[in-house]
């Protein structure tokens, strides 16, 4: 997912476009893990979808389905993946976009599955006529929706057994993250900083519910509690001071080259205790803005900031 704007990756996120040790090795490799099975019997449905054959020239042009189908064993299956897939590095990142994209340049690629995070400019209909199935993989609520893309694209790529291992592994790193949290009187507070403009997102949001997982309180819920800005409200900096976050973390430090000197810079934050105890966090831009396997490595980083805080 491009980190171009803030407001482009919340609005992305709306309409359906929001991690560090094995996890992240994992993504990158096409090896099934031990004890998994790859044979899978075709046809498979998905929702509406049904292949009747395994796909060999799969398109992704999502940049977290394209990890999740690394992740999986699939990636030697993958033939092409769209301008913002840049994970993992030999995927065959091409000039196909997801924000814009064309149906024709698609097909002049022959895939036998796509998959998509948005369905801009009528994109599946126009595959769909096209006779090229397509899979639409919305950004993640929920981690559990997470797990189901996992099983889905497992199903769908014939690797059942390797996405089983994978949601598995997720699902015991993370329990053993929550399982290490300190126990706190009170919850610790925090600001996410989708840009300098300080758009941020909310509990209700994907990368809101990662926070929750560590136990965290986010200043912004109150900004958004009718849900207004889609759990993307936009902070001033005299809400921000107020509220005196324990921490800011900041997803925007490829985009926009926020730093904890930047922040430590702004006029009237000087007071706010993240600034004063030096708790600024910078975070992976991508991992921060996608729901898949990584998303272990970006809880990892927000539970090991966090912990150094004594109880």
């Amino acid at each position: 997912m491009s980190r171009r704007t803030p407001r482009l990756f919340a609005a992305a996120l709306a309409v359906g476009a929001l991690i560090l040790g094995g996890c992240a090795e994992k993504t990158a490799t096409d090896a099934p893990a031990a004890g998994s099975s790859s044979a899978a019997a075709f046809p498979v449905t998905v929702g509406k979808l049904t292949l009747d054959k395994r796909p060999e020239k799969i398109i992704s042009l999502s940049p977290t389905a394209t990890e999740v189908l690394f992740a999986i064993g699939a990636g030697k299956q993958v033939t092409a993946v769209d301008d913002q897939s840049n994970y993992p590095p030999e995927a065959p990142k091409s000039d196909l976009s997801g924000y814009q994209p064309n149906a024709e340049a698609i097909a002049g690629k022959s895939p036998d599955l796509v998959v998509l995070a948005n369905d801009l400019n009528k994109i599946v209909d126009q595959l769909t006529t096209l006779k090229i199935p397509v899979l639409l993989a919305p950004a993640a609520a929920t981690i559990d929706d997470t797990y189901q893309q996992i099983t889905d694209l497992g199903a769908l790529t014939g690797h059942p057994g390797e996405a089983a291992d994978l949601t598995r592994k997720m699902k015991d790193d993370i329990a053993a993250l929550t399982g290490s949290l300190p126990k706190r009187a009170e919850k610790l507070t925090y600001f996410h900083e989708l840009g300098p403009e300080l758009y941020t997102a909310t509990s209700k949001t994907f990368i809101g519910s990662i926070y929750a997982l560590a136990g965290l309180e986010n200043i912004a819920d109150p900004s958004d509690a009718d849900g207004r800005n889609g759990g993307y409200p936009q902070l001033s900096q005299e809400v921000i001071v107020k509220a005196n976050p324990d921490f800011v973390f900041l997803s925007d430090t490829k985009c926009c080259q926020q730093t904890a000197e930047t922040v430590k810079a702004r006029s009237g934050w000087a007071g706010v205790t993240a600034v004063k105890n030096n708790q600024i966090v910078a975070l992976d831009d991508d991992i921060a803005s996608r729901w898949g396997p990584r998303v272990v490595d970006l809880l990892r980083t927000i539970v090991e900031a966090t912990a150094k805080v004594p109880a």
